[in-house]
């Protein structure tokens, strides 16, 4: 089974170069960060009160997920684009400091992977928590103005304000109690401010073809 972990903050270029990394290898996508985005839209929509972490993993632990590539639904309900608009984006870290839902999640993750015979797995606790023995571990980043300016290319505002609000979730995401954003020793770092799509992605299938032929690889 072949997992390819891929971790990093936010606008690294982690969902562009997973899910073409998917394709390339015939393998699934899975964006973890979707789920917690599925579980924060059902939480607000419910007007639970976020805080309330046994109800709003409740909701992790009990609701029905359905997950394609590029669309999520929670409980009979389409996700896919009020998962990423403002009221989630602000409030998803949030529900990702909650250590019952990241329980809950985790569980849905591997067993997702189990169901798909392995895949391309995105998010910030893939390679560290979720899947330790993955086939290969990666670590995008990316400069902060090279990622904020990413954001308003794809849902607008203003750059500076995108930038302060990708530095504060950095801030949440690295420092939660719980399954932090961060590096494992043995993730590949790419830096993609400057390079071109196909070129990581390139540069990752042929790691993952020499980590599953049992070569070995160089990072």
């Amino acid at each position: 089974m072949i997992i390819v972990a891929i971790d990093g903050p936010a606008g690294a270029g982690k969902s562009t170069i997973a899910k073409a990394l998917a394709g390339k290898l015939n393998l699934r996508y899975l964006d973890t960060g979707a789920m917690y985005r599925a579980v924060t839209f059902a939480a607000l929509t419910r007007k639970i009160d976020l805080r309330d972490e046994p109800r709003v993993a409740d909701i992790a632990k009990n609701s029905v997920m359905l997950i394609e590539d590029n669309a999520i639904s929670i409980d009979g309900v389409d996700a896919t684009v009020a998962i990423r608009g403002p009221e989630v984006t602000r409030s998803v870290s949030l529900v990702a400091t909650n250590s019952l839902v990241r329980t809950e999640l985790r569980n849905r993750q591997r067993l997702w992977a189990s169901e798909h015979d392995g895949g391309v797995v995105e998010g910030r606790d893939i390679g560290s928590v979720v899947f330790p023995d993955a086939t290969l571990k990666v670590y995008l980043t990316a400069s902060p103005i090279v990622r904020a300016q990413r954001r308003v290319a794809q849902s607008g505002g203003d750059v500076n304000q995108i930038a302060a609000e990708i530095a504060e979730r950095d801030q949440r995401d690295s420092s939660r109690s719980d399954s932090p954003l961060t590096k494992t020793d043995d993730s590949v770092t790419i830096d993609t401010s400057n390079r071109p799509i196909d070129d990581v992605v390139m540069q990752l299938q042929h790691l993952v073809e020499k980590k599953s032929s049992g070569k070995g690889t160089q990072a």
